[in-house]
């Protein structure tokens, strides 16, 4: 069991930055594949990025490949996804995630099982 609190969110202009953290309490973060996903109004939640239990492989969604950062520090049981050059479309909830059956498994919504309350990112033109 852990659970995920987000931080970071907040309004940026197009063109800016932010840099998203999620806290986890609870046994066991260093063996979950952890991830980042977000749902805008109306649509579906989608996958952002995701990163492998040790932190050394990752996998991002083509719309964010480039401009956003994912990465961990185990020792402070916590996942930070850094934003730059966001857009407007880049506006969501932004939903920290865990997969409490691997640490390998990070590449879609589903492979997640666990998540936190979200933030929110606002990105104006």
């Amino acid at each position: 069991q852990v659970t995920l609190v987000e931080s970071g969110g907040g309004l940026v202009q197009a063109g800016g930055s932010l840099r998203l953290s999620c806290a986890a309490s609870g046994r066991g973060f260093t063996n979950y594949a952890m991830g980042w996903c977000r749902q805008a109004p109306g649509k579906e939640r989608e996958f952002v990025a995701g990163i492998s239990w040790t932190g050394s492989s990752t996998y991002y969604a083509d719309s964010v490949r480039g401009r956003f950062t994912i990465s961990r520090d185990n020792a402070k049981n916590t996942v930070y996804l850094q934003m730059n050059s966001l857009k407007p479309e880049d506006t969501a909830g932004y939903y920290c995630a865990a997969n409490l059956k691997s640490g390998t498994t990070y590449r879609r919504v589903t492979d997640f099982n666990s998540w936190g309350q979200g933030t929110q990112v606002t990105v104006s033109s």
